[in-house]
């Protein structure tokens, strides 16, 4: 078989029980039919399961901080009379 990019004759080797063309010059790598399922089967055998992820953090309440500037301070006026800006 020859390869599609270069045109070089292409070397079969075996590793594992999977057959592998292979190009010497652009290093290019062909499977046959079956091979790619032969890796996903033994891929899928050899994996541990994946880890559960953790729970998201519950939602807590900021405790309140002080006010950063000090309260207002409102004097109180001894008059009641309220201001009024109209001309009679």
């Amino acid at each position: 078989m020859r390869c599609p990019n270069d045109e070089t004759t292409l070397v079969m080797s075996e590793r594992s029980g999977i057959e592998i063309d292979y190009c010497p010059e652009c290093r290019g790598v062909w499977l046959d039919r079956g091979e790619l399922d032969k890796i996903i089967d033994r891929a899928g055998s050899q994996t541990p399961p994946a880890p559960v992820p953790s729970p998201a953090p519950s939602y807590q309440e900021r405790p309140q901080q002080q006010p950063r500037y000090e309260q207002p301070r409102y004097e109180e006026r001894r008059d009641d009379r309220r201001y009024d800006d109209r001309s009679y």
